[in-house]
């Protein structure tokens, strides 16, 4: 088994149903080469948290073997996806005030904004996880989306600020580092999925990512290119198994089953004498549950979701601009119908995300399920910050080479000056 190697990146989703880490490398024509991935049941989450350490721990170890396994690769670096209706953001504007006109606007300039709101104060128990620039004003010139290179005394932006719990962040780098594993990146999920499923073309013309997980639905909302708005849900497929194990008095197992096989997201799709025969109980007669009566079900308790998100798209002001309409993706994506409900309750366009955008052909099949949205998504999004981190590293190497060169020629002007003063004074 080979050491893994800076350029394989390793996304970890610790979901409400299952927990994934999927190991990728990148191709010579820059498309994600998915290696290895592990699949395990989440005992240990409940809708996003962690509320079981030790089960959680057992669950990352069985997913990270089996990628190791079938990826050949060592894994001791993460990316980890966050989740859970502790999730909030905020907006707010930096403000940075620079010495000279005459030096234009660096990486360095727009890196110390970010981290000035890294220091803003929260509210007791909550941490920043995630710092978004939207745009910047240069001088009062407003709508700027680069602005390195400018001249300009007075920068500004406007930030996306997504924040979460201390508490549940906290329990998911112990649950990391008790599986024997270095988180590198922690990313909010949304954003994960959003890279696996959008194009670049939708995130500027507008649209709605609608990640229905099993304990909680995702939201983000792009336009212009630009993150707008967040949100988290605490409803997912699990409320809806939930629903359909108390309407047909069945145990979970089989509303589970029957919502995977059987579900409909409409119940006018389903014949009124269509029935599924699920097994009965120790030696018990078989029973018969309705189609129609579990599309009814699951119509419900997905409109109440579809309201949630639709509430969200209205409240971040710009329903009216999403011209791509809304991607829906996540296990909760799979369901029959989803795309038809979704358009009728919201007036929207709408289509399934495959995380397929992004991924070389010759990967496994299973992979473009939207149900490995975010897992592909966290292995995307490793390599941004890869790539970032690298260019970064060159430029303060080519800044410091050229700042070294200017302190040595003051210093020897200072050295200069000192050494004609004491000659002066001996004289």
């Amino acid at each position: 088994m080979e050491e893994i190697k800076s350029e394989i990146i390793v996304g970890l989703d610790i979901g409400t149903t299952k927990i994934v880490a999927i190991v990728g490398k990148k191709n010579e024509h820059g498309k994600i080469e998915i290696l290895g991935m592990g699949k395990s049941d989440s005992i240990g989450v409940s809708r996003g948290v962690v509320s079981n350490i030790d089960k959680t721990v057992e669950s990352i170890r069985i997913a990270v073997e089996q990628a190791e396994l079938k990826s050949d690769v060592s894994i001791k670096v993460v990316n980890v996806g966050i989740a859970g209706q502790h999730i909030k953001s905020l907006q707010h504007r930096g403000i940075k005030v620079r010495n000279s006109i005459e030096d234009e606007i660096s990486q360095g300039d727009i890196d110390m904004l970010i981290e000035d709101m890294y220091k803003l104060v929260m509210l007791p128990g909550e941490e920043i996880i995630h710092v978004l620039p939207q745009e910047y004003i240069v001088d009062n010139e407003q709508g700027i989306k680069d602005p390195i290179g400018m001249a300009g005394v007075r920068l500004e932006a406007n930030f996306h600020i997504i924040t979460g719990q201390v508490a549940a962040i906290k329990n998911i780098y112990k649950c990391v580092h008790k599986a024997n594993l270095n988180v590198d990146e922690l990313i909010l999920e949304p954003l994960a999925s959003s890279e696996a499923v959008l194009s670049m073309e939708e995130k500027e013309a507008g649209v709605a990512l609608v990640d229905i997980g099993g304990g909680t639905t995702d939201i983000a909302i792009f336009q212009d290119g630009i993150i707008r708005h967040t949100a988290v849900i605490p409803f997912g497929g699990n409320a809806i198994t939930e629903d359909i194990k108390d309407g047909c008095s069945i145990i979970k197992n089989q509303a589970e089953s029957l919502k995977i096989k059987f579900g409909s997201a409409l119940s006018s799709e389903s014949k009124e004498n269509e029935v599924a025969v699920i097994a009965g109980l120790r030696g018990r007669p078989p029973r018969e549950i309705s189609l129609k009566n579990l599309a009814n079900i699951i119509q419900a308790r997905m409109e109440e979701i579809i309201e949630h998100v639709y509430y969200e798209i209205k409240n971040s002001g710009f329903e009216s601009k999403l011209i791509c309409g809304i991607v829906v993706t996540g296990g909760g994506a799979q369901l029959k119908h989803i795309t038809q409900l979704m358009e009728y309750v919201t007036g929207m366009d709408t289509r399934i995300g495959y995380p397929n955008e992004h991924l070389a052909s010759n990967n496994l099949k299973e992979i473009t399920s939207p149900m490995y949205a975010t897992s592909v998504g966290l292995v995307i999004k490793g390599f941004e910050a890869l790539n970032k981190n690298t260019a970064n590293s060159a430029k303060t190497v080519e800044i410091a080479s050229h700042s070294d060169g200017k302190k040595k020629g003051f210093f020897d002007k200072i050295l200069d000056a000192s050494h004609r003063f004491l000659e002066d004074s001996e004289k």
